[in-house]
């Protein structure tokens, strides 16, 4: 059953930032990962936001979710992102 990744980034040091983004896309990919939204602004419809960027990324399964997030190739991703940005990322099971 596929699982949606939900990824709330509040960038704190944009250049920094740019080095972790190959680094991710290359690791979702390498998990067969698919972008459904990728750096998006939110549009206020209902409640509070924050300035923050949103990716929403579709993989097959939670497992899948969390080897991707273990991985090596996702540990480089996130050793990049250190002090570049705050993350709140959360695996949702799809329907």
């Amino acid at each position: 059953m596929a699982a949606i990744v939900v990824a709330k980034i509040k960038v704190t040091d944009s250049d920094k930032y740019e080095n972790y983004k190959p680094l991710a896309k290359h690791a979702i990919e390498l998990f067969g990962g698919r972008y459904l939204v990728r750096g998006s602004e939110p549009h206020r419809i209902e409640g509070d936001t924050s300035e923050a960027r949103y990716v929403i990324v579709e993989f097959d399964s939670v497992d899948t979710v969390h080897r991707f997030y273990q991985s090596p190739e996702y540990q480089k991703a996130r050793e990049a992102r250190a002090g570049a940005a705050i993350a709140e990322i959360i695996a949702l099971q799809g329907i």
